[in-house]
């Protein structure tokens, strides 16, 4: 099933409204033009805590996107989440250095570096936002890439107290030499680039969160235009003060009203929603367990679970990097190569059976009625899919592969590991046995499944 199809299609937008939507995001652009050619309109307002407080809260609102895209990119292994990340991110940085700006706050002198450091930040973000809107694949240089831009405003942070060349002056207008010009044409550029790109996935399958970023992307880039023409303290000045809060205002927005599952899913790129990929699925039950909650105490077999899964779950999950698709019950299913980052997932997977065993087995001896796990391990091709609708969203996997893991794990004995011949191909130097021909349920032909006793 396509992204297209996958997503809900709960808003409907005639080109009316289209036109409306345009038309309200340009009013800003045309109050900017009207305070341009009115001067007597354009009046001055100096009032320095306003202006701290108003741009640090920006910052912030910009910070807490960063860190909710970032961790969504990193847990769904999506690019252009990422992307929007660093957008996000390169805005709140900068943002934050230019609060710091504000006279009498941090130095009792206008600071160049500080003073430049809002357009630097919005053109750095229109970079990323232009990226956002491209295909990408994979996101295992995604960390550097973060790490680089914390680096780079760092280190724009500390030329601008030290006042080192370029940023040694102690002020730089905001119309000065054409500084802002040069970077505001190919900011407004990208993004506007950005946006129409955007258009185009929300045209076809149209969502608050796509609306959201691409209203976002449209006042990023007027913010921008005010920037360059604006006067000190003017109530043009301000107006890009209130866009860059309006920006992210409008996506923190939308993300509060999406189904709190998979906030951004209406970003994710097409192969993070419906792509297939080579990946090992672990799945893992207790023998048993029905019986034993017949005879207890459903707070006892609550008990029970819990602590089993607090020292089953790391080992698989921090240990090995398997990723907890769901639990239900006693039943734990972990996916390893779901982001197609993990080329070595069937050792991984097998790895992580063992250590789940040994970490369970502890925990066994100490309550030797308690009923024991079984771990079954299969490797193959599944479908990467992003399932359901608002009030129940998972991004999950399905698929022959998932389904044969889950049979295997019903034959493995109790406190061992089972693996498919797919897996065990890939593990040449593991100690297994044998157990045999075995039909499973669904298949036509009987399948030999292993007892993984060793990894060497």
């Amino acid at each position: 099933m396509s992204e297209h199809q996958l997503s809900e299609r709960k808003f409907v937008y005639s080109p009316a409204m289209v036109g409306l939507t345009a038309l309200v995001l340009l009013i800003p652009l045309a109050g900017l033009l009207l305070l341009l050619n009115r001067p007597r309109l354009n009046v001055h307002w100096e009032h320095h805590p306003a202006h701290f407080w108003l741009v640090l809260l920006t910052a912030a609102l910009s910070a807490v996107l960063a860190y909710a895209t970032g961790a969504a990119a990193v847990r769904r292994g999506d690019a252009r989440v990422l992307f929007v990340s660093l957008a996000f991110l390169s805005a709140a940085g900068f943002l934050g250095l230019h609060a710091l700006a504000t006279p009498k706050v941090l130095l009792d002198t206008p600071n160049a570096g500080f003073t430049l450091a809002t357009p630097v930040g919005v053109a750095l973000a229109s970079v990323f936002a232009f990226l956002s809107s491209l295909h990408w694949s994979g996101i295992t240089w995604g960390r550097r890439l973060r790490v680089a831009l914390l680096v780079l405003m760092a280190l724009w942070a500390a030329a601008s107290v030290l006042r080192l060349w370029p940023l040694h002056q102690t002020a730089v207008p905001e119309v000065a030499d054409g500084i802002l010009a040069v970077l505001a044409v190919p900011t407004v550029l990208l993004y506007a680039i950005a946006a129409g790109r955007y258009l185009q996935t929300w045209w076809a399958r149209p969502s608050l969160m796509l609306l959201s970023m691409i209203a976002a992307f449209v006042l990023l880039a007027e913010a921008m235009i005010a920037l360059v023409f604006a006067t000190n303290w003017a109530l043009s000045w301000w107006e890009w003060h209130l866009l860059l809060l309006g920006a992210f205002v409008l996506v923190v927005v939308g993300v509060r009203i999406q189904w709190h599952e998979e906030r951004f899913a209406d970003l994710y790129q097409e192969d993070t929603v419906s792509g297939q990929r080579e990946l090992s699925v672990l799945f893992a039950d207790l023998q048993g367990f029905t019986s034993f909650s017949e005879r207890h105490d459903p707070v006892e077999v609550t008990a029970m679970l819990n602590t089993y899964f607090e020292v089953v779950v790391p080992p698989v999950v921090r240990r090995h990097g398997g990723d907890v698709d769901r639990i239900i019950g006693d039943a734990l299913m972990v996916t390893f190569n779901k982001r197609g980052d993990q080329p070595d997932h069937a050792r991984r997977a097998a790895a992580a059976g063992l250590a789940l065993q040994e970490a369970a087995a502890a925990v066994q001896a100490e309550h030797p009625n308690w009923p024991r796990f079984r771990v079954g391990i299969n490797t193959g091709i599944a479908s990467v899919s992003l399932l359901g609708t608002e009030g129940g969203r998972t991004h999950t996997v399905i698929g022959d592969t998932v389904n044969v893991a889950s049979r295997i794990e019903g034959k493995a004995p109790g406190g061992g590991v089972a693996i498919g011949p797919a897996t065990k191909e890939r593990l040449p130097q593991a100690r297994t046995e044998s157990l045999g021909m075995v039909s499973l349920k669904g298949k036509t032909e009987p399948v030999e499944v292993y007892h993984l006793i060793e990894l060497r």
